[in-house]
């Protein structure tokens, strides 16, 4: 039985949104009807109406069969069990799926709703749930099952919110079950002890609430936050409440004044629209009150324009932004960009000559429908999408969407704190950003997010080999933090063994680029290199082990393919990241921990500081192969499309790109530092030669670090 249920009582008076939704569930008559017993066999029972009628509402022509025999099921297996509040336990199931019919949940779903608790807190098995309801009904029902037994305790929340999405599958009904379980449970948690309501309340808030928010389900995410907000902060949310009831006592309302110059605006333009006003909810009164400080009777609303049409939509816009005035800072298309969750409206604000600034939705009516609902109003997620885009349905975010990439973050995050500690991180962002790329499409990406998250949200794992990018045409770092509506070239090497930089994590926001580089780095530990330069870690360091000593013989020559030979049985040869020696370089090593040998130039200076620690020198010599590996630095004056022209030539000259850093210009100067694999050491003058050649660039070095103290 779920714990969280209790008695109908709340933690204050509610009015709004929360109100509406409370005053369509009478828990009495639904307890009365359900003490009464089952109806006629053909009969639909009166306890189920409610459900009917809004079930009918969106689906006219559903068979409601189902919903008939899953209530009497319900009913007969939950007969005796009682809530804490005194009323039959069937009067929560019954509240459960009500909200769900409200916000159109197909009837699949509906009965699945209907039987949720049956196999946990009753002797029903799956078994016979699939024998008299399908298969599809049976993975739902078993879903929320799985739901029902994970431990919210905070220890467990790394694992809890895996299993979470274990269980949930790719089926997103199993999740619209469970958040509206939730509400109901918030609803009535009015008798529990304190602790177990903050409890309670701090996981709906960090967990089920941006679930709700990810799944578009915005009806359930505002009362849930409305709920929390009372337990949490009851303090002010009092404050708040007195807010509200005061404005409503005022006899002018600013926002009705606008509505109606509006709808004339409208009736003179001929475009059929509804403006209506949408009173904001607690939560969000109280934000717009921490951020504009003294409220005004347009901050409690906001105005809501439904149209038939797409093209209505920007019609509406083109006439409010003629006859009134727009503060043009505030619009936003989220029609020709949807949010992730499939949000679409256009968001504009117009002020009176008061200084009152009216918020403005414009929407059709199916884009209110699913924003309002959500993945909820898109019905079975495996049923096939129509072809006809007069049905106005759009793609389900589980095909393969949000919930699919959480499937696939868990799976390959190295550990459940990973995920969880990048997935909370994902959930706390309540703003989101479009970027474009630049044949045209869009990336949707948190607020805060960088070059390394758009990298990744495009390319996935081959994202390792970005070398840098444009953003808005002009080149930039990969932790450039990016706004709403940045144009971003990525710029990609061809290294199929391109390593990400550990110094990445620190700029990646978005669990898809956390996890992919956290994965890499977890199966690739580096190796202990004290004199790799800083911010190098991206920069792979060819090995060569020296073959077993043959008695009587000198130097050991390395295995094909390696740069240098040891003077030692089996060390490992690493070039060193400060000097990058190449043929002929005059060369030594010197040893450190793990038995590696780490080559150096014999000018470098890390030579001498490591000769006065009283290190020990390991004799080094080039073998035959002359392939190399080097980090060149080029010094230029910064100017449109140079690196390219830098990597053209480089590609020309045979050399192949490993990893290249950019750094934001000074003063006009601008500093490229690329590593670089040579088939031949001989070449790399004329490759110097002929990046100097480039115009714009005034230098080109080879790269000169100065080492770490040992």
């Amino acid at each position: 039985m779920s714990a969280e249920a209790t008695n109908p009582a709340t933690p204050g008076p509610v009015t709004g949104p929360t109100a509406r939704w409370r005053s369509r569930i009478d828990l009495r008559r639904l307890g009365r009807a359900a003490l009464l017993g089952p109806a006629a066999r053909d009969r639909l029972p009166d306890a189920i109406s409610h459900v009917v009628d809004a079930h009918r509402a969106h689906h006219p022509d559903a068979d409601l069969e189902p919903l008939r025999r899953a209530y009497l099921l319900a009913e007969s297996s939950h007969r005796g069990q009682m809530r804490k509040s005194g009323e039959p336990y069937i009067t929560h199931p019954l509240a459960v799926t009500l909200i769900l019919a409200e916000l159109g949940a197909e009837t699949t779903t509906l009965t699945a709703s209907l039987l949720h608790d049956t196999v946990e807190d009753t002797e029903v098995t799956l078994d016979q749930v699939g024998q008299q309801f399908g298969e599809e009904v049976r993975y739902l029902v078993d879903g929320v099952t799985k739901l029902e037994k994970v431990d919210y305790g905070a220890a467990a929340e790394p694992e809890t919110f895996r299993k979470m999405l274990v269980a949930t599958g790719s089926d997103v009904r199993v999740m619209s079950i469970k958040l509206a379980d939730r509400l109901h449970n918030m609803r009535t948690l009015g008798v529990m002890r304190p602790e177990k309501q903050a409890r309670i309340a701090k996981v709906t808030r960090d967990v089920l609430i941006p679930l709700a928010e990810r799944l578009g389900v915005q009806a359930l995410k505002t009362e849930l936050e409305d709920l929390v907000f009372a337990i949490l902060h009851p303090e002010e949310y009092q404050h708040t409440r007195d807010l509200i009831v005061e404005n409503a006592s005022r006899t002018d309302d600013p926002l009705a004044e606008i509505a109606d110059e509006m709808r004339d605006v409208l009736r003179e333009a001929d475009i059929p629209a509804e403006v209506v006003i949408r009173p904001r909810h607690f939560v969000s009164v109280n934000r717009v009150a921490r951020r504009r400080g003294q409220l005004r009777g347009a901050d409690f609303g906001r105005l809501l324009v439904l149209v038939n049409e797409d093209a209505d939509c920007y019609a509406v816009l083109g006439e409010l932004h003629t006859c009134m005035t727009p503060v043009v800072s505030e619009f936003k298309d989220f029609i020709a960009v949807p949010k992730f969750n499939l949000y679409q409206s256009l968001h504009t604000a117009l002020a009176r000559t008061d200084g009152q600034i009216a918020e403005t939705l414009i929407r059709t009516h199916q884009m209110h429908k699913v924003a309002e609902a959500g993945v909820v109003a898109l019905g079975n997620p495996y049923a096939p999408v129509s072809d006809d885009p007069a049905e106005g349905e759009r793609v389900d975010p589980t095909r393969p969407g949000w919930l699919s990439r959480l499937l696939d973050w868990q799976e390959a995050a190295p550990d459940p704190d990973t995920f969880w500690s990048t997935l909370r991180a994902d959930l706390a962002q309540d703003r989101e950003i479009a970027v474009f790329r630049p044949d045209g499409g869009a990336l949707g990406l948190p607020d805060g997010a960088t070059c390394v998250d758009a990298a990744y949200a495009q390319y996935g794992e081959d994202a390792h080999a970005c070398l840098g990018a444009r953003v808005n045409g002009r080149l930039a770092t990969l932790s450039t933090v990016l706004r709403d509506g940045d144009t971003v070239d990525l710029l990609m090497g061809k290294d199929p063994a391109a390593e990400p930089s550990r110094e990445w994590l620190e700029h990646a926001r978005t669990p898809a680029a956390r996890i992919a580089i956290q994965r890499w780095l977890t199966a690739h530990p580096a190796p202990d290199r004290p004199e790799s330069p800083p911010g190098d870690s991206a920069v792979p360091r060819p090995t060569a082990e020296a073959p077993a000593p043959r008695p009587g013989s000198g130097p050991l020559a390395a295995r094909p393919g390696a740069n240098a030979v040891v003077e030692r049985a089996g060390a490992a040869v690493r070039l060193a990241g400060c000097c990058t020696p190449v043929p002929p370089d005059r060369v030594t090593g010197f040893a450190v921990r793990g038995g590696v040998v780490t080559v150096h130039r014999v000018e470098c200076a890390a030579v001498a500081r490591m000769k006065n620690a009283g290190r020990a020198e390991v004799g080094v010599r080039w073998g035959e192969t002359t392939e190399c590996r080097v980090t060149l630095v080029a010094e230029s004056f910064g100017r449109p499309h140079l690196l390219a022209d830098l990597t053209e030539v480089i590609a020309l000259e045979g050399a192949e790109i490993v990893s290249a850093t950019v750094e934001s210009p000074t003063q006009q100067r601008v500093r490229h530092t690329y590593t670089l694999q040579l088939r031949d050491a001989a070449h790399l003058p004329v490759l110097m030669r002929a990046m100097r050649n480039v115009p714009g660039v005034y230098d080109v070095n080879r790269s000169q670090h100065r080492p770490p103290t040992p």
